[in-house]
């Protein structure tokens, strides 16, 4: 069983194939809200081209090869196809203008952009649908930043995933339960004291005779 996620419908759908990018399209006819993926516009797109392509060929061919009259440009076997071609042009308008504008949301801009098309610039609005996603796109519809925490391997990892009980401590090596003190030897429970021998409890005061632990000078004797 596949689990292999896929995003509600008014989720762009990252990385989505090409039938899929299709049939998505249709789904959402004339959706200008929201946001489109990188590969639902390019795979609506190579479609639009392929199959309008297809269409106008077979067009051409048929039609020439089968007129029969002087002047004739198109003949009846080529008719089919011409008004397939006319169909398939009028009823992919809406979904072009609505997956370009979906586009234009993902990639942070506003859908009003696709306008270039229409002032003969439409190389702009095909630079900006290829951009990637971008931090604004949120505003344009789901999925918003608290989604990531709620799908698992959608775009980001989520925040306090199993696994990754605590990062270990700058400096710390693994295993290792805390970071020795700074110049303290490893093994050691405690740095000796400055000028202090090894093995030595505690260094004599200055001045203090080995063996009186006070520190005290003997009293002089006295005189009678």
């Amino acid at each position: 069983m596949s689990n292999t996620f896929v995003p509600p419908l008014d989720w762009p759908h990252y990385g989505i194939g090409f039938l899929p990018a299709v049939k998505r399209a249709f789904q959402k006819y004339a959706t200008f809200s929201g946001r489109a993926s990188r590969s639902e516009f390019w795979w609506w797109v190579l479609a639009n081209a392929v199959i309008g392509t297809v269409l106008y060929l077979l067009t051409l061919v048929l039609g020439i090869a089968s007129a029969s009259k002087p002047g004739q440009v198109i003949g009846p076997a080529g008719w089919p196809f011409g008004i397939l071609l006319l169909v398939w042009a009028l009823g992919t308008i809406v979904p072009t203008i609505a997956v370009s504008v979906r586009r234009l949301h993902d990639a942070g801009y506003s859908g009003w952009f696709y306008l270039f098309n229409i002032v003969g610039l439409g190389i702009v609005t095909l630079v900006l649908c290829a951009l990637e996603t971008s931090p604004k796109a949120p505003q344009y519809g789901p999925p918003y930043p608290d989604n990531f925490g709620q799908q698992q391997g959608y775009g980001q990892q989520p925040y306090g995933q199993p696994g990754f009980e605590q990062q270990q401590g700058y400096g710390q090596q693994p295993g290792s339960e805390q970071q020795q003190g700074y110049g303290q030897q490893p093994g050691s429970e405690q740095q000796q004291g400055y000028g202090q021998q090894p093995g030595s409890e505690q260094q004599q005061g200055y001045g203090q005779q080995p063996g009186n632990p006070a520190g005290d000078q003997q009293p002089p004797p006295q005189t009678s």
